[in-house]
């Protein structure tokens, strides 16, 4: 490896990572003419050394064409090439517009597990195809639900009830019927959202109900809707509704619960669920129109 200067000390300060050791491509010829280096082995795996060679030394990242090099076969990516300003991160030759066939070519003789193994993907694709599957596997995991803050925990769906639960200390119900009660005391503060989140476990699966207050335009409104813990696929299966009301007047949602694999930022601001205008929310609530007492109700069931 090259050793520390003022310029690669730059790199690593954008990229918040140390560059590898990279091999030197003459390497690579010998790959590409050699079939044991870039066949599966029986357990579906490649060859460390085989990913490190397509290892971006910056973003250490996997490469994908075109792949760059300079003239002393140090290789980096596309996407990192400009932020070296051209020059090679390792050597600090200039990179020019040198492509790397070569190991391109490995690349495409290449078969890797996905990544989301560890999740219970059993899939093995080719080098080129990996990156399309990851983005739409089903067994990558999913983020977390809760609206009150930014969670970055990312899982399956146990592991996520379970976080909700211990570390949100959100309200966990069994059944497909429900019936809540919001109330807050200063309705006209809207600014400082209000995010009120309830999980509800029926027909062995499990659902996010949320509830808050939000701008817009310049009017203050409410919006409740459902969420489900799991693919759209599958939620697709459910139906639900929710209905708010009072003195002798009421407001009825019926709808498809989203996916979460939607944000919860996506669902409000589509405006796909029970909207309640703040005028006709102090209206349900009664009194002296200084308090929200909302009762939302509702109930999920499974389409046949």
């Amino acid at each position: 490896m090259a050793s520390s200067s003022p310029f690669f000390d730059d790199i690593r300060s954008h990229s918040d990572v140390d560059p590898p050791q990279i091999e030197e491509l003459t390497d690579v010829s010998e790959l590409v003419n050699d079939p044991t280096q870039t066949a599966l082995k029986p357990n579906g795996t490649v060859s460390s050394s085989v990913r490190e060679l397509l290892e971006c030394p910056v973003c250490l990242n996997a490469m994908y064409p075109p792949i760059h090099q300079c003239s002393n076969g140090h290789t980096i990516c596309s996407g990192c090439k400009p932020r070296v300003h051209n020059r090679c991160p390792t050597c600090r030759h200039e990179l020019g517009n040198i492509r790397c066939l070569a190991l391109e070519k490995v690349a495409a003789s290449l078969e890797l597990p996905c990544k989301y193994q560890g999740f219970g993907c059993t899939g093995i694709y080719p080098y080129y195809s990996k990156l399309k599957h990851e983005s739409q596997c089903a067994h990558r995991p999913y983020n977390c639900p809760y609206a009150g803050s930014e969670c970055s925990v990312m899982g399956d769906i146990p592991y996520l009830v379970a976080h909700l639960k211990d570390d949100h200390k959100v309200d966990m119900h069994n059944g497909s019927t429900f019936n809540h009660r919001y109330v807050k005391s200063n309705p006209q503060e809207v600014e400082n959202a209000t995010w009120m989140l309830t999980v509800f476990s029926c027909f062995g699966q499990y659902f996010c109900l949320h509830f808050e207050a939000f701008q817009l335009g310049t009017a203050p409104v409410y919006i409740a809707f459902l969420r489900f813990m799991g693919d759209d696929n599958e939620a697709k299966n459910y139906t639900y509704s929710l209905e708010v009301g009072g003195h002798g007047r009421k407001m009825i949602w019926q709808g498809v619960p989203r996916s979460i694999r939607d944000t919860h930022r996506k669902v409000r601001d589509s405006f796909d669920g029970l909207i309640i205008q703040r005028s006709m929310a102090l209206f349900f609530s009664g009194g002296d129109r200084k308090e929200l007492k909302l009762r939302v109700t509702g109930r999920i069931w499974k389409e046949q």
